[in-house]
């Protein structure tokens, strides 16, 4: 099946006992045995449901993975994995990387002994000199948050591979439908599906995908044990969501293009960081490991400073000043404030993120009205 048939059917199936099209909310915590240990598939609402099998069939299908577990939100699902490491061992990420990402890292499992290195991954000459004896995991990140940097996944898996070290890749920022990891070689796929996924910012969740059924069954241990589960109306949402997931991220794209050739003759604009710019470091990686280089821009203003960049994202109307991403709206957004407050300021600057930096999401409205909001708030700076 082509990725836009498989938004409507990978994994699905009319519902047994009614003939529903659509999978229905098992809202239920536990299931009828015939006997003790004999059930239909279903013993307790923790571990499986459903809604939520439904859910995890057909994300596992848009990534071409064998296994799905799916989260009650992203961080959710770094945490199930950062719990399969044990003590001592060692994890690569990027120094570029989602602000939650690096507070789950360095604030709870940083002081129970997991060790990372955060690098600039886009060199892989700096990726293969982090490698250390006991390192167990290359978290990678890309396009990365908030500056767009494009992370060579081939190179990095190739790196990986010689020391036999576990590869991961955060595929929140492409989509599936933009960027599929496991077709170039890494060994699991993480989600935040409040994202595009689920793309109408109503819903919170997370996903883990892979091919290696010993670590999804680590993975599922954690569903069992932690119980970072989505709800069944969460799954529902989720996998409506999805059945226009490659309607939406093709309409933000072809907004996106426009906007970026706006911001990048605009008089006030500093720098832009945008994949598809033939002048960015990683153009080249981003056009053969992706399908369209993303809906997410970031860029500075000429005059760069903290209070002209406030002024600016507090005079947009149709971006609204908001956390996350990948919804139908459009948003904006302040990362040193906001999604990457979390992370040390002299570390942010370190790997090229000002505090004068601002991020958008672009959504699906029409690129005019979205570029006439921007003209307005540039003529308040």
């Amino acid at each position: 099946m082509k990725f836009n048939t498989k938004t409507i059917h990978a994994g699905q199936h009319a519902e047994e006992t009614s003939g529903a099209v659509m999978p229905p909310i098992f809202q239920t915590s536990t299931y009828a045995q015939s006997s003790p240990g004999v059930h239909k598939g279903h013993e307790y609402a923790r571990v499986t449901n459903p809604t939520r099998h439904a859910l995890e069939a057909l994300l596992a299908g848009l990534e071409n993975a064998e296994h799905c577990a799916a989260f009650g939100s992203g961080c959710g699902a770094m945490d199930a994995v950062m719990k399969t490491l044990r003590p001592n061992d060692h994890v690569i990420a990027s120094n570029d990387l989602y602000g939650g990402s690096y507070r789950l890292f360095t604030k709870v499992f940083e002081p129970f002994g997991i060790q990372y290195s955060f690098v600039d991954m886009t060199d892989l000459n700096e990726v293969e000199k982090a490698v250390k004896s006991n390192t167990k995991l290359i978290w990678i990140e890309t396009p990365t948050n908030p500056l767009l940097s494009v992370v060579d996944i081939k190179g990095v898996v190739s790196i990986a591979k010689k020391s036999r070290i576990f590869t991961i890749v955060d595929n929140t920022f492409a989509s599936p439908y933009l960027q599929r990891p496991l077709e170039l070689g890494v060994d699991a796929v993480v989600h935040s599906t409040t994202k595009y996924i689920g793309g109408h910012s109503d819903v919170v969740g997370g996903a883990v995908l892979s091919n290696n059924a010993a670590f999804m069954d680590d993975i599922r241990f954690q569903v069992k044990t932690s119980g970072a589960i989505p709800g069944p109306m969460d799954c529902y949402l989720l996998l409506r969501g999805v059945k226009t997931l490659a309607l939406r991220v093709q309409r933000s794209c072809e907004n996106a293009h426009k906007i970026v050739e706006f911001l990048v003759n605009h008089p006030k604009v500093g720098h832009v960081n945008y994949p598809g710019l033939k002048n960015h470091k990683g153009h080249e990686i981003a056009k053969a490991q992706m399908d369209d280089f993303g809906a997410m821009i970031s860029f500075t203003l000429k005059n760069d400073s903290i209070e002209h960049a406030f002024t600016f994202m507090s005079n947009t109307h149709l971006f609204t000043l908001a956390e996350s991403l990948g919804g139908v709206e459009s948003l904006i957004s302040h990362p040193a404030s906001m999604t990457h407050a979390s992370i040390p300021k002299e570390i942010r600057e370190a790997a090229g993120l000002k505090d004068s930096l601002i991020r958008l999401s672009v959504g699906i409205e029409d690129a005019n009205d979205l570029i006439e909001d921007l003209e307005k708030a540039f003529k308040k700076v």
